[in-house]
């Protein structure tokens, strides 16, 4: 298959500076992982830069397979207890005033690694506790008593990607189903928390499809949206079908508005986390 041509919009800032080498010998020092590495995310030298990074947790090895995600797959290695401590230890010395954490999949733990996200979270806010802290969490297979535990150590925002429409779901996701995702939405929506829920164009879906989407994430009670260009991170991984025009992205946020959700992050190089405390300002605001 021909690769599509990547467009000039989609330029990539690198980082530098003080910022970026501070987040750089925390992260490394602390033999922390990021999303932000294993993720290949486009916006690493903008974001390192400004000395802020999504830390993931739970390993570096994820037990699903999705055909968009660079993050290692495998067999994971036990739990690593410290590495609670050194996340709360780096989010202090950071001096952040907003966080964002993430995880692998853990389908080969009893809970799915749901009694290591409340403890996190608590050590976290223990920490720091004038921190805002994001989660961008599993689906957990929609397991109610699972996302309880999380759910009961109270983080200010919660997060779960639908990362693309209902046709293309089984194609690029590993395990995971677009309504067992919406379940999660709706049921943290239920618990009275912020939700938000980050999607990919440029797999060959249609607008129709992306609207129906969006459609059923406010249904589910999805209150923030981010929508971003997928980028092919290796030649193992699914190619891109289209790079989407920058005026669609533009579209999309307008639709969003117009369906309720309180913020849309709409444009070629947003990711999930991309500008998250500026978007908690907003709402709050």
């Amino acid at each position: 298959m021909e690769r599509v041509k990547k467009p000039e919009w989609l330029k990539i800032k690198l980082g530098g500076g003080k910022g970026y080498s501070h987040t750089q010998k925390l992260i490394h020092d602390n033999s922390l992982n990021t999303i932000c590495v294993s993720g290949k995310c486009p916006n690493l030298g903008h974001c390192w830069s400004m000395g802020t990074a999504t830390f993931m947790i739970l390993g570096d090895i994820c037990t699903r397979s999705c055909k968009f995600c660079a993050t290692k797959s495998g067999r994971p290695l036990p739990l690593d207890e410290s590495e609670i401590g050194k996340v709360a230890d780096s989010i202090q010395k950071m001096n952040l005033r907003y966080c964002v954490i993430t995880s692998v999949d853990r389908d080969d733990l009893a809970d799915q690694g749901a009694n290591y996200w409340a403890r996190m979270i608590n050590e976290v806010k223990r920490r720091n506790p004038n921190t805002k802290l994001e989660v961008l969490i599993p689906d957990f297979d929609a397991k109610t008593e699972l996302l309880d535990i999380v759910f009961e150590a109270k983080p200010d925002v919660l997060s779960h990607n639908m990362e693309t429409v209902r046709r293309l779901t089984a194609q690029i996701r590993s395990r995971a189903r677009y309504d067992r995702s919406l379940e999660v939405q709706k049921y943290a929506a239920s618990k009275g928390f912020f939700t938000k829920s980050g999607i990919m164009l440029g797999l060959g879906e249609t607008e129709e499809e992306v609207i129906e989407l969006m459609h059923d994430l406010r249904d589910s009670g999805c209150q923030l949206l981010t929508i971003g260009q997928y980028l092919q991170p290796t030649l193992k991984h699914i190619p891109v079908k289209e790079y989407i025009h920058p005026d669609q992205f533009a579209k999309y946020k307008t639709l969003g508005l117009e369906m309720g959700f309180k913020f849309v992050e709409s444009g070629p190089l947003v990711r999930s986390s991309y500008m998250a405390e500026t978007t908690f300002n907003q709402i709050i605001q």
